[in-house]
């Protein structure tokens, strides 16, 4: 259904030096305030172009004995379970138990040839946030079973998985999207291992090159249907368009029969997908190296048919002159997207907020959002979890903090959030991928 064309690439040695400003590139630096990136109508300033894009990752390391973030006022944040590996996603069951995606990219040897000496030098960036680690490949069950708001039991509940990332249940079907498949397993409650073989639902983008491998995963309210996000294989089409088929969009499954077509497109990097009422909406990760202060990532509701700009435009009909050739004919049919979620904030984790019991600011009708951080911006931004407040189905005002301090004072990162959900009581999990644990924020008592 997908396939990807080979092309090879000689690569020619770089100069130590030339490797030292792709690692250092420290030259360009914001100069809006980060708010300005947030909202309905972010500031978007001219792009600024450099000789190399500005790299600014935050060493990262797991927590130190004794620390924890910090939860907003109002609120508490304890362990819920420790010891995992690269924890990305989080799913909740009816019954309260908990699956998290263990889970990292899958081998891309394309995209090491493709990017070359670029691509190695990501590498080292990437090891250093801690994002270098070999994927697990593993659901793993977690389950508070006496109440105390911490998991006492553990289980592998599915293994040798292909990079698995978004879950949803439907009936007694529990689906999976691995980063080339939507696959499926049985399930009945108070399972702690999959109590059957997995198969097979749908081919989905992957291959050799695969460079947004994250794969989101949401049922709709009656479970017909399943919706899967999709990352671009670029930044901006720079390897060309014929990489990008079927690639970011958010595909609409036929449940039963795994028949699939592009529900939307133009999103550079959806992961992160809930439902407000019974509209749809993503967080999507808008592109890099246009400078500090572009392009906001953004959340937006997910129109069946609608073009959202990439790689030719941005936040609506901002045309990028990087793609070639150009299409004036997509650009003029973007559509702006609903919120801005800062400049390359790295919003990975989306949950609607719809039975939370935080209490104070964090009412119902609004939206979680875990920000994985930047590697393109000077100063850093993400690195926290928030909540973006709605009116009726739009978002409105700006967002409240929920869950900071992976960030310190000297620029290092200590874990890193990805993944949010709501749990049974009420409370929210966070994902956090390098500290190697699940939080758990819930309101004081």
């Amino acid at each position: 259904m997908f396939s990807s064309t080979a092309i090879r690439v000689r690569r020619s040695p770089m100069p130590v030096i030339a490797v030292s400003l792709l690692l250092c590139a420290c030259g360009e630096m914001a100069k809006l305030p980060e708010a300005q990136g947030f909202g309905p109508d972010p500031k978007l300033p001219a792009p600024v172009k450099t000789l190399v894009p500005t790299v600014n990752i935050a060493p990262a390391r797991p927590w130190p004995e004794g620390r924890m973030p910090v939860a907003a006022a109002g609120t508490t944040v304890r362990l819920f379970a420790d010891r995992l590996d690269h924890p990305r996603w989080v799913y909740v069951l009816p019954n309260g138990d908990v699956l998290v995606a263990e889970t990292n990219a899958p081998d891309r040897p394309l995209r090491k040839e493709l990017l070359g000496i670029k691509g190695w030098v990501m590498g080292l960036v990437m090891k250093r946030a801690g994002a270098a680690v070999p994927s697990a490949n593993r659901i793993t069950l977690l389950r508070d079973a006496n109440g105390d708001g911490a998991a006492e039991l553990r289980s592998v509940f599915l293994e040798n998985l292909n990079s698995p990332f978004g879950m949803a249940l439907v009936g007694d079907e529990l689906f999976i999207a691995n980063s080339d498949a939507l696959v499926k397993v049985p399930y009945k409650t108070g399972d702690t291992q999959a109590s059957g073989p997995v198969s097979k639902v749908a081919d989905l983008p992957g291959g050799p090159l695969n460079h947004h491998w994250t794969k989101g995963l949401v049922a709709s309210a009656d479970g017909s249907r399943l919706y899967v996000s999709v990352g671009s294989n670029s930044n901006v089409a720079e390897h060309g368009m014929q990489f990008e088929v079927g690639r970011a969009a958010i595909w609409e499954f036929d449940r039963a029969s795994g028949s699939g077509r592009v529900f939307a497109s133009g999103l550079r990097n959806p992961v992160g997908m809930a439902w407000q009422g019974d509209t749809l909406w993503t967080a999507v990760n808008e592109r890099d190296e246009l400078g500090s202060d572009l392009v906001p990532d953004y959340m937006t509701s997910v129109r069946e048919g609608a073009f959202y700009g990439w790689p030719y435009s941005y936040y609506g009909q901002n045309v990028d002159t990087r793609p070639e050739p150009p299409r004036p004919d997509l650009v003029a049919s973007a559509i702006k997207p609903d919120y801005a979620l800062g400049n390359h904030t790295a919003s990975l984790g989306l949950a609607s907020a719809q039975g939370n019991t935080l209490g104070g600011p964090f009412a119902a009708s609004g939206m979680f959002v875990g920000q994985h951080g930047s590697w393109n911006r000077r100063p850093a931004s993400g690195y926290k979890v928030i909540y973006v407040p709605f009116t009726g189905a739009q978002p409105s005002g700006p967002p409240v903090d929920v869950l900071t301090g992976f960030l310190d004072g000297e620029g290092k990162a200590l874990g890193r959030p990805v993944g949010v959900a709501i749990d049974r009581k009420g409370a929210l999990l966070v994902a956090d991928d390098v500290g190697n644990v699940i939080w758990r924020v819930e309101g004081r008592r």
